[in-house]
């Protein structure tokens, strides 16, 4: 279906735009709905020729190791772009993209894109400072996952989590609003479930993990301490 102004607005590629902007858009721009475990993309699959972003949801990037272990390289929240706009080229995805809630995907096609960089130069550097923030989280994962400890690992997972899904304050500590499985957590880190399960029973004392996948943090600046490795716990 097309989308609306309202939902282009959600968009934060596309959030800076005027409404009159956005309304040239508004005709190039659908939305369709996916439900949970649908995969969007396979690894090799060609990457859309359009702008290609997350409406509402959660999306998980996940790649198969040579070894048949899958990780989750990142995940990706509402309002986000799902691949980089394919402007010039052909290029295929480099993992596989799964709903990992039921979600609703933006697109927006490739020639009023093209126009709305041409009308609007200053939109083109929009573009640029997504894609390098977007570059450099994922350097960020990558450098985790090839050398830092599991537990500093699980600590920056929790610490982003809690920024991009918020948290609830509380007299017990800080919760979690999303809840995430021992098995989601494992594959983000690049561990074991039997690994991730140990790794909670060292902290326990800091964080706590219950059933459902709620994860209440106790003490906020030990768990700042681990993510920095200035604590072992």
């Amino acid at each position: 279906m097309q989308a609306t102004i309202e939902q282009l607005q959600r968009i934060l590629l596309l959030s800076g735009l005027e409404v009159e902007q956005l309304a040239h858009l508004q005709a190039h721009a659908r939305v369709q709905s996916y439900v949970r475990g649908a995969v969007i993309l396979y690894e090799g699959d060609p990457l859309p020729d359009q702008l290609f972003t997350l409406l509402s949801g959660k999306l998980e990037i996940r790649k198969i190791t040579a070894a048949g272990k899958e990780t989750i390289l990142r995940t990706i929240h509402a309002g986000e772009l799902i691949t980089p706009p394919v402007l010039v080229g052909n290029f295929s995805a480099s993992a596989n993209i799964v709903a990992e809630q039921d979600c609703q995907i933006l697109t927006l096609e490739r020639a009023a894109l093209l126009k709305m960089i041409q009308d609007t130069p200053e939109f083109a550097l929009q573009i640029i400072a997504v894609l390098t923030q977007t570059i450099q989280n994922l350097h960020q994962i990558v450098h985790e996952l090839a050398s830092e400890r599991a537990i500093v690992r699980l600590a920056h997972l929790i610490q982003r989590t809690a920024i991009a899904e918020g948290t609830d304050v509380t007299e017990q500590g800080i919760w979690l609003r999303s809840r995430i499985a021992y098995s989601q957590i494992a594959s983000s880190i690049g561990i074991t479930y039997e690994e991730c399960s140990r790794l909670f029973k060292q902290i326990q004392s800091i964080v706590h993990y219950s059933r459902g996948g709620r994860i209440l943090v106790l003490d906020w600046a030990k768990l700042e301490a681990i993510a920095q490795g200035n604590l072992s716990a």
